[in-house]
């Protein structure tokens, strides 16, 4: 049910080298990169996990770039639910 988590950091560069450490501990890698943020996991795996720049632009704080998202099915579910 759950697709990915992500928190927050003020530290990208340090955060990507914790995160790809604990990733390649469990076989996995990162499967998607931005300039603000890195998700690692496995497409069609478990839960994946991300590094991000909060997306206010204010530093990284408790509850600040923290976000639990749902795993939707596709673009219909995500519409249905959304009217909900």
């Amino acid at each position: 049910m759950i697709g990915y988590v992500t928190v927050g950091t003020n530290d990208l560069p340090r955060a990507a080298r914790f995160y790809d450490a604990i990733a390649a501990e469990m076989g996995t890698g990162r499967m998607m990169e931005f300039e603000t943020f890195i998700a690692w996991g496995t497409p069609g795996g478990g839960c994946g996990i991300a590094a991000t720049k909060p997306y206010d632009g204010q530093g990284a704080t408790v509850g600040n770039g923290v976000m639990v998202a749902f795993e939707a099915r596709d673009k219909e579910q995500v519409d249905r639910l959304y009217q909900i």
